[in-house]
């Protein structure tokens, strides 16, 4: 099939007016003669409006009603529905800091999920946030699951999964910690999260093999001119990806602008953070375990703590294009970013000639009209 009269955005992240052929699950033409015209049951005339590649949220926790910690294989459709919907087309189930055996038990029936047909987008594996967190940063994270971080366990629950855990966040400080990335750092992607770490103590464990920090400036003290801490390592590392929650909730506009313009375009994965009011009116939901109260879009625990957001990757998206970051970057930082730092951007992330056929027709207010998940339309 094709998409034809299109204004693409190719992996250059330039718009090109082009036609793509679709064959099968990936993209097999990119043609900028635009010689081609929609003819047959299943064409799509694009008339002239953008096409981007699917985004790819890898720290979701929910969306539609539902949590990846629900252990609901029914709601599991209702969440890849909802993401594919809404321009999203692979992500990161994202799980909590509960019992150990719940997250073993969860991690399992997410990866057999993964392997059976299902209408939506799909998953490229988990992002095990907790609970190898500090207890002065633990958020949204129930304290009393948290623990320092256990090299063996972590094995077990990876191996009980079939090895589909992409992302495992640990708080460096904590005891165990240097000995936990030194033994996994090339059996996963370890990321810093819900920390007191200061600056000294993110620098090793950079230099021991973390490249990746979650939702930058959460759960972690603030960056100073005396105690720079995680923010400061990373803004000084050369290779380390940061994420942004982008909810216009959880960030400043003007910071955000701060870190595309410190870490440059390809270092910022922008994610949605969700939890299962995503999608859905202000009221009452859970999250972990925990009553989360979302009012006015801000999702918080009974303390005020933040809870995650109520918002989509999509969104979050618009939100930062809002914010005064080119269209395209902002694109860029909800899908091929992201592709990089879960090491898939060989099948996804970017719309290039073999890569999965994970697109999204825009119109002319930048809502998705057509979505496409592995060459199959969605919407």
């Amino acid at each position: 099939m094709w998409i034809t009269n299109a204004q693409v955005l190719c992996d250059d992240f330039t718009f090109h007016k082009a036609d793509l052929e679709i064959e099968g699950t990936q993209i097999k033409t990119i043609d900028k003669t635009c010689s081609h015209t929609a003819q047959k049951d299943g064409d799509v005339d694009a008339k002239g409006q953008k096409v981007i590649p699917g985004l790819l949220d890898i720290h979701t926790h929910g969306c539609d009603g539902v949590d990846t910690c629900d252990g609901n294989v029914e709601g599991y459709h209702k969440m890849a529905k909802y993401y594919a919907n809404n321009g999203i087309t692979s992500y990161l189930a994202t799980t909590m800091s509960i019992d150990a055996k719940e997250i073993d038990k969860i991690c399992a029936l997410v990866h057999e999920f993964s392997q059976k047909g299902h209408e939506g987008a799909y998953l490229h594996g988990i992002y095990m946030e907790g609970p190898f967190f500090s207890k002065k940063k633990c958020g949204a994270q129930d304290p009393k699951y948290i623990i320092n971080p256990d090299i063996e366990l972590f094995r077990k629950i990876n191996a009980d999964c079939g090895g589909f855990i992409k992302t495992v966040a640990i708080a460096p400080e904590l005891d165990g910690a240097m000995e936990f990335i030194e033994a996994v750092k090339d059996e996963v992607l370890i990321t810093i999260a819900h920390t007191m770490s200061d600056y000294d103590t993110a620098v090793k464990a950079m230099k021991k093999g973390v490249h990746h920090v979650t939702h930058l400036f959460n759960a972690m003290p603030a960056f100073t001119h005396r105690e720079p801490g995680v923010v400061g390592a990373v803004f000084e590392d050369d290779h380390a990806t940061a994420e942004l929650i982008c909810d216009g909730i959880h960030i400043h506009p003007a910071v955000i602008r701060t870190v595309f313009k410190t870490l440059g375009y390809d270092r910022v994965c922008l994610i949605s953070d969700s939890m299962c009011a995503a999608g859905l009116p202000d009221g009452k939901y859970h999250l972990g375990g925990q009553e989360v109260f979302v009012k006015d879009g801000a999702a918080r625990l009974a303390n005020g703590a933040l809870a995650g957001s109520s918002t989509n990757l999509f969104q979050c998206m618009r939100n930062v294009h809002s914010f005064g970051i080119p269209f395209e970057m902002a694109v860029k930082a909800a899908s091929l970013n992201p592709a990089r730092a879960i090491g898939v951007d060989n099948v996804t992330g970017s719309i290039k000639e073999g890569k999965n056929a994970d697109l999204v027709v825009l119109d002319e207010h930048l809502d998705p009209a057509h979505v496409f998940v592995r060459g199959k339309q969605i919407k």
